[in-house]
């Protein structure tokens, strides 16, 4: 999750200006806890408690639901994101030399998947579980959670550059982590994410998340997991980065995008990864993050 140090982003940066609603996050990191947990927990009142966390969830930094306890219902508290990568230099994140698009996760241009796979939508499965035929389902783009237990999807990025604009960066947000059967917390994946070809770094996705429902996942979903982690992908004139921390000397120059030429991103999980525990993807209307893949690319002439 990028952040910009600017003034319409104050809603989000007071957040760290109190002890106390940083001693919430240092709590809610380690695991999910009530309003009266956290109460015990800080030494205050529930109402102080209830206060710190309305402007937590306001910022987006924590999500809440209302669950059943044995007197009744009780707000539960979780962290959202996993890391806060901060933006200090505005040229960068000028509208003027940038354009976003929004990819929705159903919407790749090539796969090869075993299981366990499939895809769903919003409302329903998407064909047969654990037939991976059903990738190429003209239903896929429908898909806003999909799951495969090794291979890979690939998505075409629009190029919108014209006469002599060159990448100078760019930027890939996601919500992913590894499939496992059911869920499995601790299920260790290795991840490889591709650029036109070239492999700008792999991560080790530390689990399949299914203990806590996700923040948009449907009730009618019940196949284990339910949420995965947020992750920015960042392509910087010195390097590749993930969350701020580096994964390999790739850069965008690196890329060879030529005026017109779409440009491939790759989600892989290959046979021969140490640790080859499937992928698994979050659009809209499933997991903790209401998006799909977010790209910005930022140009020069």
């Amino acid at each position: 999750m990028n952040v910009q140090v600017h003034s319409r982003n104050m809603p989000f940066l007071e957040c760290f200006s109190s002890e106390t609603r940083v001693k919430i996050i240092e709590l809610l990191g380690e695991q999910p806890m009530n309003i009266k947990e956290l109460a015990e927990a800080l030494g205050i009142s529930s109402a102080i408690v209830t206060k710190h966390i309305q402007k937590l969830e306001d910022a987006g930094i924590v999500g809440t639901e209302s669950v059943s306890g044995t007197r009744g219902r009780r707000k539960v508290c979780r962290l959202l994101p996993e890391s806060v990568t901060l933006q200090f230099k505005t040229r960068e994140l000028s509208d003027r030399d940038r354009y976003e698009v929004s990819i929705p996760i159903g919407q790749y241009s090539a796969c090869q998947v075993k299981p366990t796979c499939g895809l769903a939508s919003e409302d329903a499965v998407i064909g047969m579980i654990d037939d991976p035929r059903y990738f190429s389902d003209p239903d896929h783009i429908r898909a806003k959670h999909i799951w495969f237990g090794s291979g890979y999807l690939e998505y075409r990025i629009p190029n919108y550059l014209v006469g002599s604009q060159k990448v100078r960066s760019l930027s890939i947000s996601l919500e992913i982590c590894s499939e496992a059967p059911g869920y499995n917390e601790n299920w260790p994946s290795d991840l490889t994410f591709y650029l036109n070809g070239m492999a700008v770094g792999t991560w080790t996705c530390p689990g399949d998340f299914g203990s806590t429902p996700g923040v948009y996942t449907p009730q009618w979903w019940a196949h284990g997991t339910q949420h995965g982690l947020l992750k920015t992908i960042h392509l910087r004139p010195d390097g590749s980065y993930m969350d701020g921390v580096r994964m390999s000397d790739v850069k965008a120059g690196d890329l060879s995008i030529g005026v017109g030429e779409d440009i491939r991103f790759r989600i892989a999980c290959h046979d021969s990864a140490r640790h080859c525990g499937g992928v698994s993807l979050f659009g809209r209307q499933f997991g903790n993050y209401d998006q799909e893949i977010e790209v910005a690319v930022y140009y020069e002439d």
